[in-house]
């Protein structure tokens, strides 16, 4: 097991590599001069051409990206242009925003997309199996900045029940939460029903069944249990992905995540923010998936023995 994590976190350096690359080349070739974002549109022409040189900006490409790698294996990604804080201590003091929304988020997705899916399996073709599937259908379509506009119409402006957006207590978690559990709880729906499909058409719960084994221990003990490797890997994957920040939802609902913080950025061509956030989410998102494919071992007996 030791082993297979050591291994699994040497595989993050060419990830991160190949990450770095690709933000660090579209941000080189973004049009727009940092130097003028610092000094402002009225600065002189040596003024910016000083602040260029101290910077390393008139540096060839291939010079700056090696720089910013060394920098980052240091955890040193600069300053933000805008803010002139150290950018990894900004992204740090938005990711529990970030983290509570995508906790809430996924409990959320799980606890509507586990039990629906079950319910459509075991009764498959029924009235509740079709309507949950179109439901699922629906969920799956929906962009989410077009379902939080939505929401905050019916719950915030008409209905006057719920804060349209903003960062405090309960009541400004229902929306976005909604927002993003909805939508993932489609796609686990859907997964939860294909996976137990699968699995209830065995042998060995027709054997249990056979035996006399209650319905709800057949379903619950023998076919969930079996069929969870799959779902768990579509619950990790959400997670990690809310965890990078949902963007859009962040956005719509003015929630101070490391997602709003990224488009931010972007918009404004901070380009150290830009590259710490996308390496911080990547870094993120790799550690999620290291933390499934360990949760499976505990799961299924059979995994375990392979890593052993």
């Amino acid at each position: 097991m030791y082993k297979y994590i050591l291994r699994r976190l040497l595989m993050l350096i060419p990830v991160m590599l190949g990450v770095t690359f690709i933000v660090f080349s579209i941000m080189y070739m973004t049009p727009g001069d940092p130097a003028q974002m610092i000094l402002g549109e009225s600065a002189p022409e040596a003024s910016l051409q000083a602040l260029r040189e101290e910077m390393g900006l008139n540096d060839p490409f291939i010079v700056q990206y090696g720089r910013f790698v060394k920098n980052a294996a240091t955890g040193q990604f600069g300053r933000s242009y805008i803010t002139k804080r150290e950018v990894f201590s900004e992204i740090l003091g938005r990711f529990p925003a970030t983290l509570q929304l995508a906790t809430t988020g996924v409990l959320v997705a799980v606890i509507i997309g586990i039990p629906v899916g079950i319910i459509s399996a075991t009764k498959q073709y029924s009235w509740f199996d079709s309507v949950s599937m179109i439901g699922a259908l629906l969920g799956v379509s929906m962009p989410n900045f077009w379902q939080g506009l939505m929401l905050i119409l019916l719950f915030a402006v008409n209905l006057r029940l719920l804060p349209s957006g903003g960062y405090g207590g309960f009541e400004y978690f229902i929306l976005p939460a909604l927002t993003l559990g909805t939508s993932s709880a489609a796609i686990i729906t859907r997964m939860t029903r294909s996976s137990m499909l699968e699995v209830i058409r065995q042998d060995y719960i027709r054997t249990a069944r056979a035996k006399g084994v209650a319905e709800n221990k057949v379903v619950n003990k023998h076919a969930l249990k079996n069929a969870l490797i799959p779902i768990i890997t579509v619950v990790g994957l959400q997670f990690g992905y809310l965890l990078g920040g949902a963007v859009l939802t962040e956005t719509v609902f003015s929630w101070p995540g490391i997602g709003r913080l990224l488009v931010d950025a972007i918009r404004q061509k901070d380009t150290p923010m830009v590259q710490a956030t996308v390496v911080f989410i990547a870094v993120t998102f790799s550690i999620v998936n290291l933390g499934v494919d360990i949760l499976y071992s505990f799961v299924d007996p059979r995994i375990k023995s392979q890593y052993k």
